[in-house]
């Protein structure tokens, strides 16, 4: 856990402060606190094949693989399987980032990692597939659990300075995603999680959001969380853990998680037709 953070919160790229100002507060404070705190939370949502993130990532690969009929492999931007041992023995491969909505911290990342003139899905926030696939999962968690009266559609936060469009798309994303759904104005909102130190980061916050709700009376709420294609710590501990006990101390009463897409078949559609286009093919 030590390693793997060090590497992401070394990235200047997630991080973007001065480095002689942040590596000595990295390693002398943050790397002596915060892998213990993480192992805890990881715990928590352990899944008997291990982390939920890998385990999901690992079966996505599987079934586009199976969809497909062509080699698919999957790395880790941090950690491992790191990506250039992944690239190997690969011929004209298409590289997609599980980012749909581009920021520099996270797809970016990913492309300096690549070979020159690499086929990369850059984004897909707007894809009308991906769209699709997310609003077949929330139709999903509402046939079975009930609906909400709000849906609050949280996406990783960044910090304001430098998050370029990423703002943009996640609205774009989550407007599509509402008139999918045939939402009014009233029932959904957009709010941003996973907030980091001291800077100002893109609001509003999700955590807060939940709190002013329930403030206000709303008991029941629905969470999706369309930056994340795979279940991951930030759903399932940061939302259906924390952001749940923060709702329910401000008077909420029902906190509904929906999944990420993780395995869904119209997901794995998704995918191939990302690759598909990407790659110039005309049919998976």
């Amino acid at each position: 856990m030590r390693g793997y953070l060090a590497e992401f919160l070394g990235d200047p790229r997630v991080v973007p402060l001065p480095r002689f100002i942040w590596l000595p507060i990295l390693h002398g404070i943050v790397l002596r606190k915060r892998p213990a705190e993480s192992a805890e939370k990881y715990a928590q949502i352990w899944m008997p094949e291990g982390s939920p993130l890998a385990v999901h990532t690992v079966r996505q690969a599987q079934l586009l693989a199976e969809r497909m009929q062509v080699p698919v492999r999957y790395a880790m931007r941090y950690g491992a399987p790191p990506i250039g041992p992944a690239l190997r023995g690969l011929e004209d491969p298409v590289i997609v980032p599980l980012y749909p909505q581009y920021a520099e911290s996270t797809t970016g990342s990913v492309l300096e990692m690549l070979p020159p003139g690499s086929k990369v899905v850059r984004e897909f926030h707007a894809h009308p597939a991906y769209i699709a696939a997310l609003a077949a999962r929330v139709k999903s968690h509402w046939a079975k659990q009930g609906r909400a009266p709000m849906l609050l559609i949280s996406f990783h936060g960044l910090p304001k300075r430098g998050a370029g469009h990423y703002e943009q798309d996640c609205r774009a994303t989550a407007a599509l995603l509402a008139r999918e759904l045939r939402l009014d104005d009233g029932q959904w909102r957009v709010t941003f999680q996973s907030r980091f130190g001291y800077a100002k980061w893109l609001e509003p916050y999700t955590e807060q959001t939940l709190t002013d709700l329930a403030r206000a009376g709303t008991t029941k709420v629905d969470v999706v969380c369309p930056g994340f294609v795979a279940d991951c710590l930030e759903t399932l501990e940061e939302i259906g853990i924390r952001a749940r006990h923060v709702f329910e101390a401000a008077g909420g009463r029902e906190l509904g998680l929906i999944e990420c897409l993780n395995e869904a078949p119209e997901w794995i559609a998704a995918l191939a037709a990302l690759v598909t286009e990407a790659s110039g093919r005309t049919g998976p």
